[in-house]
Order: structure tokens, then C-alpha cells, then sequence
């Protein structure tokens, strides 16, 4: 179990760098503000994965979803570190995890592009409908949601 957390924690950290960098780099953010706001991100990131390692003894379910289950909570009105969650992780620019993101998401593609190769136009078509998809849902929850607020 150690060996994973700190396998984790490596990994994280240098995830957090290219994230403050760009951050930095590329949105002007101070760096005290970015260094807090990835690394509240980091700690609920980290934790959420240990909590899906002991999970897992009993559910095998994705370690995403703990992940994000763990930032909603630390971020609602209930939690009593909401005010310190918000506050710091809003000086993250939203589109610069993007950044890490896309050239992790280069690589592991470079890493199988014999396998992406031979799917072809299957992948082209099932692209178009996820995409698809996902915006018509989009759409209707923000339709509903407006609609049900009164600001349309």
C-alpha cells in the first residue's frame, strides 16, 4: 500500500508542476496562489485514491469517481473546509490541468498508435455519437435547470 500512495504521490507532484507552470505561464496567476490551489487539488486527488485502494478490497469501481465524490463533499456548504477548498483551488485557471492533460493523453495514444490504427472509422463514428450525445444531454440539463430557475 505504500509503495502505491507514494507511486501516486510522485505522479501527482509532477502533474502539479506542469499544472503550476502552466498556470503561471500561461494565465498569470501569482505563484503563491497557484502552488495552494493545485495542491488542495493534489490532497483531495491523492486522497480520493487511497480511498479508492481500500474500496477496492469490496467494489471495484473507478478511482474518478471517489475523486470527484471527495471534491464535491470538501466543496459543499456542509463540509467545514468548503470556504478553504473554494477559495484556493479558484485560483487555478479551469483550462490549465488541460495542458497536463493532453500531453499525458499524446503520449499513452503515441504509446498505441498500432492498436488506435486499427480501428479505423469504427472509432471516427463512435467519436461523432459520444460527442454527440454529450452535448444534446448538456444541453437539456441546462435547458431544464434555466427553465426551472426562471432565467428563460
Amino acid at each position: 500500500m505504500k509503495k502505491i500512495i507514494s507511486e501516486q504521490a510522485f505522479l501527482l507532484i509532477l502533474v502539479s508542476t506542469i499544472i503550476i507552470m502552466t498556470n503561471i505561464l500561461g494565465y498569470s496567476m501569482p505563484i503563491r496562489d497557484s502552488i495552494l490551489g493545485v495542491g488542495v487539488l493534489a490532497i483531495i486527488a491523492l486522497m480520493g485514491l487511497i480511498i479508492n485502494k481500500i474500496m477496492s478490497r469490496f467494489i471495484k469501481l473507478p478511482a474518478m469517481m471517489y475523486v470527484s465524490l471527495l471534491g464535491l463533499l470538501l466543496a459543499s456548504p456542509v463540509s467545514p473546509v468548503s470556504e478553504l477548498v473554494i477559495g484556493t483551488t479558484s485560483n487555478v485557471a479551469f483550462l490549465a490541468p488541460t495542458t497536463a492533460l493532453g500531453a499525458f493523453a499524446g503520449i499513452s495514444l503515441g504509446k498505441d498508435i498500432k492498436d488506435f490504427a486499427k480501428m479505423s472509422w469504427k472509432l471516427v463514428i463512435l467519436t461523432i455519437f459520444v460527442i454527440t450525445g454529450t452535448f444534446l444531454g448538456s444541453v437539456t440539463i441546462a435547458h431544464v435547470v434555466l427553465k426551472l430557475t426562471g432565467a428563460i
